[in-house]
């Protein structure tokens, strides 16, 4: 994929959107990944014990997942100059059933004189969001 070019986007272009899909599976690799073993993202009976509906992705791989395909169409990491969200609700992985994220991209601020510019990300699970005011930061030229 080539890098996309934004210096002449304007509030409400697309940028990138994709499905993200969280398996029982992909929250053991993160676990192993990040070193975060906290059973309420891998066992039914300790997520239920502490009131949670569910087994729940982790609230950084949800995070790290959904800025990905900015970074995919920005065609380099080092385009992103700062990356904040605020969680909001979280991501409910059934034992045998992916959860699907839906990450959808848009330019928030077209880039200023210095040629940042501000990446709104709508991060939705089961028609909600589940990240609140993601906001990238990214030089918009390629």
């Amino acid at each position: 994929m080539s890098a996309i070019d934004l210096s002449n986007a304007a509030k409400g272009d697309l940028v990138a959107e994709r499905t993200l899909h969280f398996t029982r599976d992909t929250l053991v690799r993160y676990a192993g990944a990040s070193g975060d073993f906290n059973p309420i993202h891998y066992r039914d009976d300790i997520a239920a014990e502490v009131g949670l509906p569910g087994v729940l992705a982790h609230g950084m791989l949800t995070m790290g997942a959904a800025i990905q395909p900015v970074v995919d169409a920005l065609g380099d990491p080092g385009r992103v100059v700062d990356y904040q969200v605020r969680f909001t609700r979280p991501v409910v992985v059934a034992p045998n059933e992916a959860a699907e994220v839906t990450v959808t991209a848009t330019v928030g601020e077209p880039a200023g004189d210095d040629g940042i510019g501000r990446i709104d990300l709508a991060v939705i699970y089961d028609g909600k969001a589940v990240l609140g005011k993601a906001q990238v930061r990214a030089r918009f030229t390629a």
